[in-house]
This record gives structure tokens, sequence and C-alpha cells, in this order.
């Protein structure tokens, strides 16, 4: 499958990508999620892949789920985007410095995918080469809440970014 980039579809335009390890998330997860992708236009395209966690029942240890699992999500990850990966120990950023970092990539032209890893963390292959970190919360999240709280953050930095009331200060 070919990949367009936010540079080939002109303008201030990009797509946003989730790949999460997890599959089969609770109904209120992908309810959640697929409330704020739909709300955010086509210049900013909110796009989730789930990766196929490593089974847990086959006596592997952690390192080795970490690496199976980084493969699938190597694999999964367009080629020339920025790559942001989860991370409680991460940087926290306010609303207003998420929608000024939102802004940044859009001028950049590159698409951005975020990265949550599985149960086990992530190995240090997908790490490696990952300029930037991302906390969404000092205390360690269920996985799926994860991922609807990145969208809904996602989302009301988009409408900061565009004087939309969604988001008051």
């Amino acid at each position: 499958m070919e990949h367009e980039t936010s540079a080939a579809r002109g303008g201030l335009a990009m797509k946003l990508l989730i790949l999460a390890v997890g599959t089969r998330m609770p109904e209120w997860i992908t309810a959640g999620f697929n409330e704020y992708a739909k709300r955010l236009p086509r210049e900013a395209k909110l796009e989730l892949r789930e990766i196929k966690p490593e089974p847990r029942t086959t006596g592997k240890i952690a390192a080795q789920i970490r690496e199976a699992e980084a493969g699938r999500i190597l694999a999964a990850l367009p080629a020339d985007c920025l790559r942001i990966v989860l991370d409680e120990r991460g940087p926290h950023l306010t609303t207003r410095q998420l929608s000024l970092q939102m802004q940044e990539w859009m001028r950049g032209g590159r698409d951005v995918a975020f990265v949550i890893g599985g149960a086990d963390g992530l190995h240090e292959q997908v790490k490696s080469g990952i300029r930037q970190h991302l906390a969404l919360s000092a205390m360690t999240l269920p996985h799926g809440l994860a991922r609807v709280l990145l969208a809904e953050q996602l989302y009301r930095a988009y409408s900061l970014l565009h004087n939309h009331p969604y988001h008051r200060e």
C-alpha cells in the first residue's frame, strides 16, 4: 500500500496515526476513539492501527514479547512520518503546548504516528531513532483508555488552533 504524505496532499494538512498494541477493545473504548476521530477534519485525519499483541501464554519472557511486538509495530509504521512514543516518563504538555506542537507538525509537512506499546512496554528497537516522547499522564493508564485520551487531546489541540469553542481556558 502506497502512503500519501501530507506534503503530497498540499497545504497545512497531515494524517495523525495511532499505532496501538492491543485488539478487541471494549465497545466504549472504540466508541470514544471514533467520536473524536470523526470530529477531526480531513486536514488532520486521525486513524487507528491496532497491532496484534504477542500471546502471553507461550512462556515467553517480557523481552521476547516486546521484540515480537516491535516487529509488528515497525512493519505498520509509514516510512516517512514523525514518530512519537507515548511514555509516562516523557514530557508532559499542556493542551496549548500540544496545539503549538501540532501547528509545527502541520508546517513540517509530515504525517505523525503515535505509538502506544503493549502491556510489557516497547522494545528498544521501536524507541531507537525516536526523537519525541509524550506523556499523557504521570499515572499508568490502561492502553485502551490512552487511545481515547490521545484522540480527545488531539481534537482539542486542533480545535484550539482553529478557535473552535470546544476548548475553553
